[in-house]
């Protein structure tokens, strides 16, 4: 009960703050002002007397700031209920969704390792028998 009346007072003075800022008047902050024009202020505007409004300013800001840390340290204890808290999760894959690799490793000689020779085709003996045609290499290319 005690969270809900801090968080409404908190609420009001968010509203007093926004209406106070409001109605506040603004410092030389025309056109002039922009490009130089007001060379009779200082920097940051004329000092004036600290009026009602920029008093209530400062009370309502301050409070501002004091009340977000106080809800905030009012609401740590609380446990909400979480947005997806009856909602089921994904359902179960049936198959795994990366392909497996293969276990077996090909082997590839060593590096400066002599690589084996290949085998000689074997003549097919339903082709005849077992000629195969020769060519000469140095007529190929002529024609």
């Amino acid at each position: 009960m005690l969270y809900y009346a801090l968080v409404t007072f908190y609420v009001l003075i968010c509203f007093l703050l926004l209406i106070v800022v409001l109605l506040q008047q603004g410092k030389g902050g025309d056109i002039a002002a922009a490009f130089g024009g007001s060379s009779s202020q200082t920097a940051f505007g004329a000092r004036a007397g600290a009026t009602v409004l920029t008093r209530a300013t400062t009370v309502l800001g301050t409070l501002f700031m004091v009340g977000a840390f106080v809800v905030g340290i009012a609401s740590a204890g609380r446990t909400g209920g979480s947005v997806v808290s009856g909602v089921d999760g994904p359902p179960e894959q049936s198959t795994p969704a990366v392909p497996e690799l293969p276990l077996t490793v090909p082997q590839t000689p060593a590096a400066g390792a002599p690589t084996p020779a290949p085998t000689p085709a074997k003549p097919d003996p339903a082709k005849g028998k077992g000629e195969t045609p020769k060519t000469d290499p140095a007529k190929k290319g002529k024609g």
